[in-house]
């Protein structure tokens, strides 16, 4: 391990997790690699947090995002949590490759969490080598922008180092480590861990922490535990909103990755739809298709009913457990209602609808139906609409060339457009607020295996740079930029996304 010694103090460290106690986690260094260097550097992000950009975009940098060296008020530390995998609980898995150095105030005020993935093995790694391969490392950078681009709550990247070392998976692969950036790594399975253990004087004090860290306007109800819930459960539900108006994926939510806070986290085998299809699987390990698009706000649901469980004695009054359980279940019972409201509210947006009419939620039902019987790009489609006029016009063709039988799109149109007579907005107005809601760029598969391949086969990380830079900017048109808003050729299909672990 290098030297920590500074002129200057890059992070402004100021943890709060490590003063829970031991039983939350497990201290220890990440391991240092051979040969560090900087592939992508978030200065924005960085300066936001309050950090020293410049000095850390650099080689020391590099050594403090790759585990190499440990920067001056770090508190490096594994979390300790649980979690249901695939529906099986397993009371043990706690942070296998990730080491969080500790936290930051920034100038707004808000706490985050810096956690290093791919940085060793840790006590949680249960025979694996802790580390990250390349591929993984671009593609969560890659993927946690373009949600933050597109206005979802996520994650973010700040750098992305290589470590000049190979890592074994299939074959020998390019290691490198990601810098992750969370307002809370606590997650659903954290409060399981010491839930399964009987251990609730841990689950209250963990509640307590999340309260007075993400929640602190529950702090003064009647029952902050019941109100901190109730919280969870809303913020969940306009999560999973945004996933499903955007097509995206996640592919393995399992609870050890639903945050506390309601944010996107850990970006595995991460998918963004091509062609729509309402029960797609990218997940190599998703082999009974539990996590499948349609089934992620009920998924969503259950995933917050074993939250609610760890939650049932914080939530007795005296010793009535049916109470408890009784306003647990009111509570979630909510959700469908939180989300449909949500995604329904996202919807008109994306259909240019401001007013509200009982038929709306059949008509953008109606739409992704149609999308699904042709299997019509998802993203593209959206798009097109967002440019047509209020009256039949050649715009049409932008989007009925999308279908092979126009015919059924074509009386959608006349219905849409008989929905819009009911609006205020002029064309260039409504068209305008539809291209904020539809974005013409995501991290398409095909995009983003063409650059891991670039990165890991040939050293080449120019189409990452590039591609994050044309991510950056989602709902404007970009000159020269056609082929990254455009749906994969078929033989550029990629049927299968991979977890790198």
């Amino acid at each position: 391990m290098k030297s920590s010694a500074y002129l200057m103090k890059p992070i402004p460290f100021d943890n709060s997790y490590v003063k829970l106690g031991p039983t939350f986690y497990a201290r220890l260094h990440p391991e240092p690699v051979a040969a560090p260097r900087m592939i992508h550097f978030n200065r924005e992000l960085a300066s936001a947090l309050g950090m020293e950009a410049d000095s850390l975009d650099s080689p020391m940098g590099a050594d403090i995002f790759a585990g190499s060296q440990v920067p001056e008020g770090a508190q490096p530390l594994a979390m300790a949590y649980a979690g249901h995998q695939f529906g099986g609980f397993s009371p043990q898995l706690g942070d296998g490759r990730a080491i969080l150095l500790g936290e930051v105030v920034a100038p707004t005020g808000e706490r985050y969490d810096i956690q290093l993935k791919g940085s060793g093995p840790t006590p949680f790694s249960r025979n694996g080598d802790g580390r990250a391969a390349m591929g993984p490392v671009l593609r969560e950078y890659l993927l946690s922008e373009a949600m933050h681009a597109l206005g979802v709550p996520t994650t973010r990247a700040l750098a992305a180092v290589a470590t000049g070392e190979s890592v074994i998976r299939d074959s020998l692969v390019p290691g490198a480590v990601i810098t992750r950036v969370a307002t809370s790594f606590v997650r659903v399975g954290t409060f399981e861990y010491f839930s399964a253990q009987g251990n609730v004087d841990a689950v209250k004090q963990l509640a307590d922490y999340v309260i007075a860290r993400n929640y602190p306007d529950v702090a003064a109800a009647e029952n902050p535990c019941e109100a901190l819930l109730a919280q969870v459960i809303e913020r969940q539900a306009a999560l999973i909103a945004r996933w499903m108006q955007l097509g995206f994926i996640h592919g393995v939510m399992n609870t050890d990755n639903m945050s506390i806070a309601g944010e996107t986290i850990d970006y595995g085998p991460c998918a963004f739809m091509d062609g729509f299809d309402h029960h797609q699987v990218y997940s190599s390990i998703d082999r009974q298709g539990r996590y499948a698009y349609a089934n992620q706000p009920p998924i969503a649901q259950w995933n917050l009913i074993r939250f609610a469980e760890t939650l049932l004695p914080l939530l007795m009054r005296g010793e009535d457990t049916r109470a408890a359980v009784a306003t647990a279940e009111r509570l979630l019972n909510g959700f469908i209602e939180h989300y449909q409201h949500h995604w329904l509210s996202g919807m008109r947006q994306k259909l240019g609808l401001a007013q509200k009419r009982d038929a709306d939620r059949a008509l953008a039902e109606g739409f992704l139906d149609l999308l699904a019987t042709e299997n019509v790009d998802f993203t593209s489609a959206f798009r097109a609409l967002s440019l047509l006029a209020n009256a039949p016009s050649d715009q049409d063709h932008v989007l009925t060339a999308l279908f092979a039988q126009p015919q059924a799109i074509n009386a959608w149109l006349e219905n849409w457009r008989q929905r819009l007579a009911e609006e205020t907005d002029d064309a260039a107005t409504r068209q305008q607020k539809m291209q904020l809601a539809n974005p013409i760029y995501i991290p398409r598969n095909h995009l983003v295996e063409a650059v891991i391949r670039a990165a890991e086969d040939e050293g080449d990380f120019e189409p990452f740079h590039r591609l994050h830079s044309v991510l950056q900017q989602p709902f404007e048109e970009q000159p020269g930029m056609g082929a990254y808003s455009q749906p994969p050729r078929p033989e550029q299909v990629v049927h299968q996304t991979f977890c790198g672990t």
